[in-house]
């Protein structure tokens, strides 16, 4: 395998990270039953707003793009809105270079935890961050702006049985902000 670079996202990454993401989603068509989270897409501005906030990484092999994980901070916590790796790169560690990076990037920002959305069954998301120390979260923990997320989701027509939420938690970093009631 070729030498991974994992870094800062810059805006000029856009338009590849928006072609990765689409043939990232194809997988899911693949996979079955999940169609309307494959054809929900990130905007330019969602991604332009990670690298305005510190927390879009980006990998690249051989100077070019193959996978990104976007998060942004909602509810105190970092919130890992989207991770995709071009599946001609999948399955080389690529997936958890992208994670530990982000992670590593909101404990520097000062959050406390990471939270996402994910499939339930499908292999490559619960099943895989489970493996990497996230848990569910149960409703009663989750705060106003996750549950608008969710509702969201919900109005967009997808499966709530299909979906879990879960939360990680982020190593204590020396100078980092006081947080309430976490």
């Amino acid at each position: 395998m070729q030498d991974v670079l994992i870094r800062d996202g810059v805006a000029a990454d856009v338009a590849a990270l928006l072609e990765i993401e689409s043939r990232a989603a194809s997988l899911l068509l693949e996979h079955g039953g999940h169609d309307l989270l494959a054809m929900h897409a990130l905007s330019r501005d969602d991604l332009l707003s990670g690298v305005q906030s510190g927390l879009l990484r980006v990998a690249e092999v051989a100077a070019t793009p193959v996978g990104f994980a976007l998060a942004g901070e909602i509810d105190g916590h970092a919130q890992l809105f989207e991770m995709d790796v071009d599946p001609e790169h999948g399955r080389r560690g690529i997936g958890s270079m992208l994670l530990a990076s982000v992670c590593e990037a909101a404990t520097a920002l000062g959050l406390q935890s990471i939270t996402l959305v994910t499939l339930r069954e499908v292999p490559w998301n619960a099943p895989f961050y489970a493996r990497r120390g996230f848990v569910e979260m149960v409703e009663a923990k989750w705060g106003r702006q996750l549950k608008r997320l969710i509702e969201r989701e919900l109005s967009l027509g997808i499966d709530p049985q299909s979906r879990v939420v879960m939360r990680r938690p982020l190593p204590f970093s020396p100078g980092r902000r006081c947080q309430q009631g976490g």
